[in-house]
């Protein structure tokens, strides 16, 4: 990474000048990192935004003053690099980093070009070998909440993990994080005496709250309580260090606290400013416990993709969904789409999701549309179409002999290959299963070749900003067919898309165009 960053025309001493906040965790890092960035913004800073991954466009990345490049900067910006390392190239070294590591050089790049007060660092996986690990000097430290999850990188215990993620600490460098299991907390305070790294526990959010007030956040769930209150350290910190004055006001602890809970020295307590309120607040991050309202159809949207995460999800749609159906009566009809990447435990994930007794389960890849109309930032060039559509069926094939454990038979004695169930159409089919009479499914499970296909079923033409498709196609399919009639005569449809942030990226393309604009 250094080599890289060297022939890109950057000194590592070159980033100390970005004042950086460094955050890695498994779950929350995301939001955390735009809890803090909205809080110092909203102090009349210039900000910097680096995070991973994109939702629709790979220009949200990189962000300055919370929004996303634009595209005569992108370009400006990324050919100034690009030919610089092509330039510097040799027989001896390859010409190019990957892909991530080219994304990293340019956001410092851009930064230091766009004269940022700070910029608020998102690690990509782990930390100690991940190429944001290569600024030497961060003005503050934060570790969100921890799982387990690229467990073939990182390790398959959360205390192998932990210790990947400690390795973001540096010495004398304040950092913070929030309360973990005793273990991998143990794996945290461990690196942070080895490394010379001061270590604090975040406070409960409701620790900053005057009596009878309280803090409002712009993140729905209440593990996002958990997040802000690493952020309102973060910005604190990074506002002392700096030397700026009167963002934050200093108030004894509660004497209530335990302070012997945790193994680690609890982080001051303060009444945030006005500022910081409203930050957190007015803090968006698309694609997180969010919610999209049209007509009868409200769309669930979060990108959780590990147990926890899945956990905090359930709890958050549960709430939601509930009140929802109080409020509006009449009948409701619950949809899960559900795809989910890599090496994770689909089958843990979907035990998770069934207290929320869905109507419906639909399995799709992370392909917006199969007319091959979409943009090259939502493209997955490390799989092929069979491998995601297999990882569907098997997804489905999952779900099913969770609900044969409801009293529901399992129709899958033995797998089918992909080929065999894709029938050709002139757009392709948008149903991707068609078995034989003697095969229906029992289940009430389908599977979609894309998330416009999967949508457009779901919705029945409800939802007057969705592409329309021709339904006659929907209707081939046993469980399609009569899940069509409920979900065309139910008073609401409440749709959970989750699993997977490029599930959600692909869904969030369709339902909103200005994204990708």
């Amino acid at each position: 990474m250094k080599g890289f960053l060297e022939r890109s025309g950057l000194q590592v001493e070159d980033l100390d000048q970005l004042n950086i906040i460094h955050v890695t965790g498994t779950k929350g890092k995301g939001s955390t990192c735009a809890f803090t960035e909205q809080i110092l913004r909203n102090c009349g800073l210039k900000t910097g935004f680096y995070s991973s991954p994109h939702l629709v466009q790979v220009r949200e990345r990189i962000r300055i003053n919370g929004q996303p490049i634009s595209k005569e900067l992108f370009s400006k910006y990324f050919w100034q690099v690009y030919n610089r390392l092509e330039e510097t190239k040799s027989d001896d070294v390859c010409s190019m980093p990957a892909y991530f590591r080219f994304l990293t050089i340019m956001a410092f790049h851009v930064f230091l070009q766009e004269k940022v007060d700070l910029a608020v660092l998102e690690v990509g996986i782990g930390g100690a070998y991940d190429c944001t690990n290569i600024i030497r000097k961060p003005i503050v430290c934060g570790v969100s909440s921890l799982g387990i999850d690229h467990t073939a990188i990182l390790g398959d215990t959360t205390e192998k993990i932990a210790w990947q993620k400690g390795g973001i600490f540096k010495p004398g460098v304040p950092a913070f994080t929030v309360p973990q299991p005793a273990s991998p907390l143990e794996v945290l305070r461990n690196r942070a005496q080895e490394i010379g790294c001061p270590l604090y526990m975040c406070p409960d959010l409701a620790e900053y709250e005057e009596e009878g007030i309280s803090l409002r956040l712009g993140l729905a769930g209440d593990h996002q309580k958990t997040n802000a209150s690493l952020a309102l350290q973060l910005a604190q910190t990074w506002l002392q260090q700096r030397g700026c004055k009167g963002f934050g006001e200093n108030k004894n602890l509660n004497p209530q606290i335990p302070k012997a809970k945790w193994p680690l020295p609890l982080a001051s307590v303060f009444r945030p400013s006005v500022p910081m309120v409203q930050g957190l607040q007015h803090t968006i991050w698309l694609g997180r416990t969010q919610v999209i309202q049209r007509g009868p159809i409200s769309y669930y949207i979060d990108g959780a993709h590990t147990n926890s995460s899945i956990k905090a999800c359930v709890k958050w749609f549960q709430e939601m969904a509930l009140n929802e159906e109080k409020a509006g009566g009449g009948s409701v009809v619950r949809v899960l789409v559900f795809n989910a990447t890599g090496e994770r435990d689909t089958a843990a994930l979907l035990k998770l999701l069934q207290p929320c007794h869905f109507d419906y389960a639909v399995f799709c890849p992370n392909i917006s549309e199969v007319s091959g109309v979409g943009i090259a930032d939502q493209q997955n060039y490390n799989v092929t179409l069979e491998n995601v559509l297999t990882r569907c069926l098997e997804n489905q094939k999952k779900w099913n002999l969770l609900m044969e454990e409801r009293s529901c038979s399992d129709p899958w004695g033995s797998s089918l290959p992909v080929d065999s169930l894709i029938k050709d159409s002139p757009r392709g089919a948008p149903l991707l299963l068609a078995p034989s009479s003697e095969r229906l499914l029992n289940c009430n499970s389908l599977v979609f070749p894309c998330i416009s296909h999967a949508l457009q079923w779901a919705t029945q033409g409800r939802d007057p900003d969705l592409p329309s498709a021709d339904t006659s196609l929907l209707h081939h399919h046993p469980v399609a067919s009569s899940g069509s009639v409920l979900l065309q005569e139910a008073a609401h449809i409440q749709i959970l898309l989750t699993g997977s942030l490029h599930l959600v990226g692909g869904a969030l393309k369709l339902l909103d165009q200005s994204l990708t604009e």
